[in-house]
């Protein structure tokens, strides 16, 4: 049975794929657990307990988990990327037309009319709220994963032009990319093409203020700015100052704060990317079904900090490593059941920077001296006998 912590309101029909056999689900933080399902809440004042095995974030961003200390634990962080990438692109797209359209603006003054004649009121003042279209219009992506493709493509459909920039782009992301998409060798070939840029990139030190003093400066004048993905990717100073002076004309943030709130020409949504009911089961279901994955046969698929490693089960006994990455640890592994006469049926081993995940499947029960013997291993993190 693993004890599961969910620190917030996760969708029931995510917690269904959780069977009331192997699981027990608990709100209680005091209580010791193998796995935790959380949304936003901010794990890192949390103690972590010895017992815990695996994090799942149902959403994409994990700034919200101490990851280098879970880590060290060898305890596994978990994401899930793509499950909310519809509901962010349709909320990007909106921001698209609310960048081009003073349609904020518009409601806003029509809310404020009053007497008989409001039909000729608004006739006659709707030319303040004018916009322009964005077909034929060029938008610049940064960040070609889940959303950033889904956001380039259909952004083609309403008949824009797009080019797109990744010096990560993945093998999976670049075939549904369609081919119509024009794929940028730098950033500056966006920022000095678009009309609209729009950003989806994680947010980490190389990433923090992307969009800067530096790189508004390469950009067209008029361009129109948008920041679905974390507030911090663009330097709210940078971009006020290029408001003021017209060099920007729309800024779209998804994560509004004290900085950019009521500034002219500054349109903030209350982080309405993901809320959607759709999201939110679909990011649940896909967290829950990580999480007993893992710990019921020790794959990892969509770790933020492991390598997404797996392998079929097969033989008696099955034991799953989590270490450092460092060389001839492999071989030290195969040494050690070498030494003990114990014969490895099937193994993989991946690596992901400075960490590294081993499984092992055995012809006969993994014993508590193969155990402490990896166990003794140096960069050994965590050792998981699943069978």
């Amino acid at each position: 049975m693993f004890d599961i912590l969910t620190l917030n309101k996760i969708a029931s029909c995510g917690l269904e794929q959780l069977s009331d056999t192997k699981y027990a689900i608990t709100d209680d933080a005091s209580k010791d657990a193998d796995g935790i399902i959380l949304r936003s809440f901010s794990m890192h004042d949390m103690e972590l307990p010895k017992s815990l095995k695996a994090v799942a974030r149902a959403g994409a961003g994990t700034n919200n988990i101490p990851i280098d200390r879970c880590s060290e634990k060898g305890i596994v962080v978990f994401n899930t990327p793509g499950a909310n990438a519809n509901a962010v692109k349709e909320l990007v797209l909106a921001g698209l037309f609310l960048a081009s359209r003073d349609i904020v603006g518009g409601i806003e003054w029509a809310n404020t009319l009053t007497g008989d004649d409001i039909a000729k009121q608004i006739e006659k003042g709707k030319s303040n709220f004018a916009g322009s279209e964005v077909q034929g219009k060029t938008l610049g992506v940064i960040g070609l994963g889940a959303i950033g493709v889904l956001v380039a493509n259909t952004a083609r459909h309403l008949g824009m032009n797009v080019i797109g920039f990744d010096p990560y782009l993945s093998v999976d992301a670049a075939w549904r990319l369609s081919s119509h998409i024009k794929k940028a060798k730098t950033a500056d070939e966006v920022y000095k093409n678009a009309d609209y840029i729009t950003i989806h990139v994680p947010l980490n030190n190389e990433t923090k203020h992307t969009i800067n003093k530096d790189t508004i400066n390469v950009m067209k004048n008029g361009v129109k700015i948008l920041n679905f993905a974390r507030g911090e990717l663009v330097d709210n100073d940078a971009i006020k100052a290029a408001l003021a002076s017209g060099k920007v004309s729309k800024y779209v943030v998804d994560f509004p704060n004290a900085e950019v709130i009521n500034e002219k020409n500054i349109i903030a949504i209350p982080h309405l990317g993901a809320s959607t009911a759709e999201s939110e089961e679909n990011c649940a279901m896909m967290a829950a079904q990580e999480l007993s994955q893992y710990l019921e046969t020790g794959d990892i698929v969509n770790s933020v900090n492991f390598p997404n490693c797996t392998l079929p089960l097969s033989g008696q006994g099955r034991i799953c490593i989590l270490h450092k990455n460092i060389p001839n640890t492999l071989t030290k592994f195969t040494n050690l059941f070498g030494e003990l006469q114990e014969n490895i049926a099937d193994m993989i081993n991946k690596s992901k920077k400075d960490l590294a995940y081993t499984i092992i499947n055995t012809d006969s029960v993994i014993t508590d001296e193969i155990v402490d013997k990896i166990k003794a291993v140096e960069g050994v993190l965590r050792v998981r006998v699943i069978k």
